[in-house]
C-alpha cells in the first residue's frame, strides 16, 4: 500500500507538470500552521526565484490545475505564493478503510535480497559478566530492542547479540580474589561482592593519589592470571565457567524484566579463535604494521577534519584490545550470517573507537563494500543534578532497583486513583508491572537517542502529558469503548480489523479530521524512524495520536449516537487507532494492559 506522502506527491507534481512547470517542485509538507491548512506546497516560491516570475502566480497556475482533484477538498495560493490544501474527507476515509483491511496496516516491507529478507546484526546490551546490571546498561538494551523490532517490522531478520564482556581483566580479579581468600566455591551473592572488592583493591591509592604497592602487586598477579585464563590455564577456566554460568542466568532474568531478549549469547571469548590468523592475515597484506612493539592500522581517509590516531588492533605485550574482539566478532559473524547489514549501540562516548574498527574491517575486507555499518551513540540518562543518575547515597544505581522504584511508583499511583473494591492488590501490582516498564521505556525513547536527559521518575511516571502511563490509558479508554459497544450488539462482538471508516466519520468534527490524518501517516512515520534509527519519532507520533483521541473523544458521543451508521464509523476510527497505537508500543517494546 502507498504511502500517503507518496500519493500527494505525485499528485501535486502532476498539477505542476500539467501547469507546464518543473515537477520536482511539486513537494508536498505536512503544514506547520493548522489553524491554516492541513498541507503546504512551497514549490512555487523556489521555482520562482529559477523563472523570474512572481510565486503567486505560479502557486495560482497550479491551484487551477489542482480544481478537478478528488484528493483535495481545498487548494489555495496564498501570497507571496504558498499553495494550502486539505484533503477531502472522502479520500481520506477510503485511504483509512485500505489501510485497516492490509494485515500490517500498510506499511510496505522492505525488498527482499536474493529471495530473502535482509539480515540485519544490532549489537547492543554490551554487558560484562560478574558484574550486575546498572542504569548505564538501560539505554543500550531499550533502545537496541526498539531498533530490532523496527527493524523485523520493516520486514528485515534482525539478529541480537549481547556481546558479553566475559574475557577481560575483571575475570583475573575475581580469580586473584577468590585465591586471597582460599575461597573455592560461591555463588551469585558471593560474586556481587568479590568483583567490587577485588577492583577496589586493584584501585587503592595513597594520599597523594598514587597506587599502592599493593594494588600495584594485587593488578599485577590479575594480569597475569587473565593471561593464564586467555591462554586456556585448566584451574582459570573452571572459575570462569562458573562465573559465566551465574552471571549470565542473572543477566537473562534481569533482561527479561525489562521485556529485551538476544538471539545471540555470544561474547569476546567464542570469538579468540580468529584473532590469530586475522592479524596474520592483516599483516601479511600489509595492512597492519608495527609501531613502538603493538600492531597498528592507519585509519585516516581523505576528507577528515581532524587526524585519527592509527587503531591499534595488538599491544606490544601480546595482548588484545576492544577493536581487535570487536573485528574478530565480524569475523565469526561473516562465516555463521552473511549479514547485509551491522547496527552498533553504545554509549556516543565511543563513537572513536566504532568509527576505528569499522574503518580497518573495511580496509581488511572483513565486510563486503555494500555492507552497512552504523553506529548509534546514546547520551547519558542524568538525575535532576544533571549528573549521570546515582543512588542517594553517590553509587551506581543497580537497574533492577531502578525497575522496582518505578513499579512502586505506579503502584502508588493506581491506588490514589483507583479503590480496592475496583482493582484487587494482586491485579494493581501486575498492572503496575506493565505500566511500569511503559513509563522506563518510554521515558527513555522519547528522547532523540544521542542527547542526554534528565530521569524524572515523578514525572515519566504520570497518567497525563508526554508518558509512557497516558499512551497506555489511551489504549485502555478505546479497548473499554470497543467493548462496550460489542456488548451492545445483538450477535456480542464484531471484528475491529478490516473495518471500512466512513466519510461521515471523518468528517464528523475537527478532532475526528485530526485523528484521521494522523493515522494515514503510519507508515511515512515507521519508514522515516527506521531509516534514522530514530525510536522517538515513533513516541511522537502516537503522543499526537493520543492527544488525538482523546480531543475526540472529548467531543463527541460516541456510544450514545443514535445514529447506528455514524456511531459503527465512529467504531470503526478507534479500532484503527487502537491498531496503530499497540503495533507502535509493541515497536518500543512494551505492551498495554486490560485497564488501568
Amino acid at each position: 500500500m502507498r504511502k500517503l506522502a507518496d500519493i500527494l506527491n505525485e499528485k501535486m507534481e502532476q498539477a505542476f507538470e500539467r501547469a507546464g512547470l518543473d515537477a520536482s517542485y511539486g513537494r508536498v509538507n505536512i503544514s506547520n500552521r493548522p489553524d491554516l491548512c492541513e498541507y503546504q506546497c512551497n514549490g512555487a516560491m523556489g521555482l520562482a526565484k529559477a523563472m523570474h516570475r512572481k510565486p503567486i502566480e505560479l502557486a495560482q497556475a497550479v491551484v487551477e490545475e489542482l480544481k478537478s482533484e478528488p484528493v483535495f477538498s481545498k487548494a489555495e495560493a496564498v501570497m507571496p505564493g504558498f499553495i494550502n490544501l486539505d484533503l477531502s474527507p472522502e479520500f481520506a476515509a477510503e485511504y483509512l478503510s485500505d489501510m485497516s483491511r492490509e494485515e500490517g496496516l500498510g506499511l510496505e516491507p522492505v525488498e527482499k535480497k536474493e529471495g530473502r529478507e535482509p539480515i540485519i546484526i544490532v549489537d547492543y546490551g554490551g554487558a560484562n559478566v560478574a558484574k550486575p546490571l546498572h542504569v548505564g546498561h538501560l539505554r543500550s538494551a531499550v533502545i537496541g530492542e526498539s531498533i530490532k523490532r523496527l527493524g523485523a517490522r520493516m520486514g528485515n531478520r534482525m539478529i541480537g547479540d549481547v556481546h558479553l564482556g566475559d574475557w577481560g581483566l575483571q575475570m583475573g580479579l575475581i580469580i586473584e580474589e577468590l585465591k586471597d581468600r582460599g575461597q573455592t566455591e560461591f555463588d551469585l551473592s558471593d560474586l556481587e561482592e568479590i568483583y567490587p572488592a577485588a577492583s577496589a583493591k586493584s584501585k587503592e591509592a595513597d594520599k597523594d593519589g598514587k597506587l599502592t604497592e599493593r594494588a600495584l602487586e594485587f593488578k599485577e598477579r590479575a594480569l597475569e592470571a587473565t593471561k593464564r585464563l586467555q591462554s586456556g590455564d585448566p584451574e582459570c577456566m573452571e572459575i570462569w565457567k562458573r562465573i559465566m554460568e551465574l552471571s549470565v542466568a542473572d543477566l537473562k532474568k534481569n533482561y527479561d524484566s525489562l521485556d529485551v531478549s538476544f538471539e545471540l549469547w555470544k561474547g569476546e571469548s567464542d570469538v579468540q579463535k580468529y584473532i590469530p590468523d586475522m592479524l596474520k592475515d592483516m599483516e601479511e597484506r600489509h595492512i597492519a604494521y608495527e609501531s613502538q612493539g603493538a600492531l597498528v592500522v592507519d585509519i585516516s581517509e581523505p576528507g577528515d577534519t581532524k587526524e585519527l590516531p592509527p587503531c591499534i588492533v595488538r599491544k606490544s605485550d601480546g595482548a588484545s584490545l576492544y577493536a581487535t574482539t570487536d573485528l574478530a566478532t565480524m569475523v565469526e559473524r561473516e562465516l555463521l550470517y552473511k549479514p547485509d547489514a551491522y547496527i552498533y549501540i553504545a554509549d556516543q562516548r565511543q563513537s572513536l573507537h566504532y568509527t576505528s574498527f569499522f574503518r580497518v574491517a573495511r580496509k581488511a575486507g572483513i565486510v563486503r563494500e555494500d555492507e552497512s555499518l552504523r553506529f548509534l551513540g546514546f547520551g547519558t540518562m542524568n538525575g535532576k543534578d544533571g549528573k549521570p543518575f546515582k543512588t542517594r547515597e553517590g553509587g551506581v544505581l543497580r537497574l533492577s532497583v531502578l525497575v522496582k522504584e518505578i513499579e512502586d511508583r505506579v503502584y502508588e499511583r493506581i491506588r490514589e486513583s483507583r479503590s480496592e473494591e475496583e482493582i484487587s492488590e494482586g491485579e494493581a501490582r501486575e498492572i503496575a508491572k506493565v505500566v511500569g516498564l511503559a513509563a522506563l521505556k518510554y521515558g527513555d525513547l522519547s528522547n532523540q537517542a544521542s542527547k542526554d536527559y534528565i530521569f524524572d521518575i515523578d514525572r515519566f511516571t504520570g497518567f497525563e502529558g508526554n508518558t509512557g502511563p497516558y499512551i497506555l490509558y489511551s489504549i485502555v479508554r478505546i479497548s473499554s469503548i470497543l467493548k462496550k459497544y460489542a456488548d451492545s450488539l445483538p450477535e456480542g462482538g464484531f471484528e475491529e480489523k478490516g473495518l471500512s471508516v466512513p466519510e461521515s466519520a471523518v468528517d464528523c468534527s475537527k478532532s475526528t479530521k485530526e485523528l484521521a490524518l494522523l493515522l494515514g501517516r503510519y507508515s511515512e512515520t515507521i519508514e522515516l524512524s527506521w531509516r534514522e534509527l530514530a525510536p522517538h519519532k515513533i513516541c511522537q507520533y502516537i503522543y499526537e495520536i493520543s492527544n488525538a483521541f482523546n480531543s475526540f473523544y472529548h467531543d463527541t458521543k460516541i456510544l450514545s449516537e443514535e445514529d447506528g451508521e455514524k456511531k459503527a464509523g465512529y467504531i470503526a476510527l478507534l479500532a484503527l487507532t487502537k491498531r496503530v497505537l499497540t503495533d507502535c508500543i509493541h515497536i518500543l517494546g512494551f505492551e498495554a494492559p486490560e485497564k488501568m
